[in-house]
């Protein structure tokens, strides 16, 4: 499975939108209403299912699907 597809998967877990609904610019408070608590749980599983370290200043600048999933795809290329 591709980390997109995987990464699409896990967020769906957190709101009521499937898959397939989530495109690049859909943002995660404003239209999956996502709480603080349900992100940052959110980002703890991205950093164990990915197997990556994010940063605390860069997790606030996260806003949509394609902010968050180009992050993942950038540090498994460092890692």
């Amino acid at each position: 499975m591709s980390v997109e597809n995987r990464f699409k998967e896990i967020v769906s877990q957190y709101c009521t939108a499937s898959p397939a609904e989530l495109h690049g610019d859909v943002r995660f408070r404003e239209d999956l209403d996502f709480s603080s608590l349900d992100f940052m749980s959110f980002l703890g599983e991205l950093e164990d299912e990915f197997d990556v370290e994010l940063e605390q200043d860069k997790i606030v600048q996260i806003r949509t699907i394609d902010e968050a999933l180009s992050m993942i795809q950038d540090l498994q290329e460092v890692g």
